[in-house]
């Protein structure tokens, strides 16, 4: 039986979730030589960044992605225009998207305006800037995961999405990794993460 390996990496923007795409375009296996059996557990769009787990656990992969579970995935979003306090509120009750040409009413979620812009780092290309119009960064923890949920999310309250990074799968956390950054980490920090518990 193959050892389960653990890594976390920095999505670049730009960069498909996966291992093979047939047009060509940048794919995980550019950033590092990972073992032929681990794969993506979970969805980071092309043009989103930030925080994803590689494994070839199963079971972890079971547990992350069952939506009865409900891991809290927090992202930092800035958003065109100057956000409002009832957009936020809004955010928090739960909005209606399309999902599969289907309404859906979100799950309530936690939702923060930034006092600050975050020390980030440069994105390839850069967000677009427009003079008269103010970007806002907020930060927006969900507990589910629908296909483009956030860019829907804060588009329904009138602040679309310009840049959009996941920085926490529960206490699983980005922190100062770059982008295209990979980091191996053991069984136990990864189960102590993402359940608070040690695996054996």
């Amino acid at each position: 039986m193959n050892e389960h390996k653990y890594y976390i990496i920095y999505k670049p923007f730009g960069m498909l979730p996966q291992f093979k795409d047939e047009a060509g375009r940048p794919v995980l296996g550019e950033l590092y030589d990972f073992p032929k059996d681990v794969y993506p557990v979970g969805r980071l769009d092309m043009d989103s960044e930030g925080l994803l787990i590689l494994t070839n656990d199963t079971k972890l992969n079971h547990r992350l992605l069952n939506p009865k579970f409900k891991h809290s995935k927090k992202y930092l979003v800035q958003v065109d225009g100057a956000v409002t306090p009832q957009a936020i509120q809004q955010l928090e009750k739960g909005v209606t998207i399309s999902v599969n040409k289907k309404k859906h009413h979100t799950l309530p979620a936690k939702a923060q305006i930034l006092d600050q812009d975050p020390q980030l780092p440069d994105r390839d290309p850069p967000v677009r800037f427009r003079k008269n119009i103010p970007t806002s960064f907020i930060t927006l923890t969900l507990t589910e995961g629908k296909n483009r949920q956030v860019r829907k999310m804060t588009a329904a309250v009138g602040f679309p999405t310009l840049r959009l990074i996941r920085i926490n799968i529960e206490k699983l956390r980005l922190g100062n990794m770059q982008p295209g950054e990979v980091m191996e980490l053991s069984r136990n920090q990864v189960y102590k993460a993402l359940f608070n518990e040690k695996r054996k």
